[in-house]
């Protein structure tokens, strides 16, 4: 099931723009699984890459971080 915004895109909404930080760590975290899948096969078929492991886990680190500020920036829980 696609990740779908019902209602108007109001940038000023607290939800609106933590669904656009969902979505956006959401990219972010394809584009990293699909570039290192890639280089690490390609390093394995072809060629060693000696700093493939450092790239790899500065990137997850990063990725990381970012799921770390769409969690805390999330907006509070409406009563």
């Amino acid at each position: 099931m696609p990740i779908r915004w019902y209602g108007p895109a109001n940038p000023d909404d607290p939800r609106y723009r933590h669904f656009e930080r969902i979505v956006n760590f959401t990219l972010h975290g394809a584009l990293f699984a699909a570039v290192n899948s890639g280089l690490w096969v390609v390093e394995e078929l072809r060629h060693p890459w000696a700093h493939l492991n450092w790239l790899t886990l500065g990137w997850l680190a990063v990725v990381l971080v970012h799921g770390g500020v769409v969690v805390a920036l999330r907006p509070a829980k409406d009563s």
